[in-house]
């Protein structure tokens, strides 16, 4: 018999609520169809479980005083609505989210790391062509001078 967790985690995977890559994607065994009335009435229930988790994680927050909801108080309200079998796979979850945003810190550092040795490179290369640039503008007076030197020897 297909249990409505079952149906409900399949129903999140087919209309993109949940991630396919953060978890594992359940099947429907062959042969299970889902009418349209029936993924209606699971979504609808699925928002309204959503809506109340919020609403439990909130009165956690407001109680320590934070406008911000984080993972400990979705967990806690987790706990409280009797959903305690859900909290393991929660926090594993959890922890896969939180390696896979180190993971994107140090890429994203490293990228920096590297523009910012390019753009001082580009710097250093842009520094040394002004020098040349100064010294040119340098030699170019010498020239007129010497140009405005021959005229006067010349009259």
């Amino acid at each position: 018999m297909l249990c409505l967790t079952q149906l409900v985690m399949f129903m999140a995977f087919q209309t993109g609520v949940a991630n396919r890559e953060d978890a594992k994607c359940p099947q429907l065994p062959d042969g299970v169809n889902v009418s349209k009335e029936a993924r209606r009435a699971i979504s609808q229930a699925a928002s309204v479980f959503v809506l109340y988790a919020t609403s439990c994680a909130n009165n956690f927050a407001m109680k320590a005083k934070r406008k911000t909801l984080n993972a400990g108080d979705v967990l806690a309200a987790m706990e409280e609505m009797e959903f305690e079998r859900f909290l393991e796979p929660l926090r594993e979850a959890l922890e896969v989210y939180k390696q896979g945003q180190k993971g994107k810190k140090v890429s994203e550092q490293k990228r920096k790391d590297k523009e910012k040795k390019v753009d001082t490179e580009n710097n250093k290369s842009r520094d040394e062509e002004g020098e040349d640039d100064d010294e040119r503008m340098e030699e170019e007076p010498e020239v007129e001078n010497e140009a405005e030197e021959e005229e006067e020897v010349e009259n």
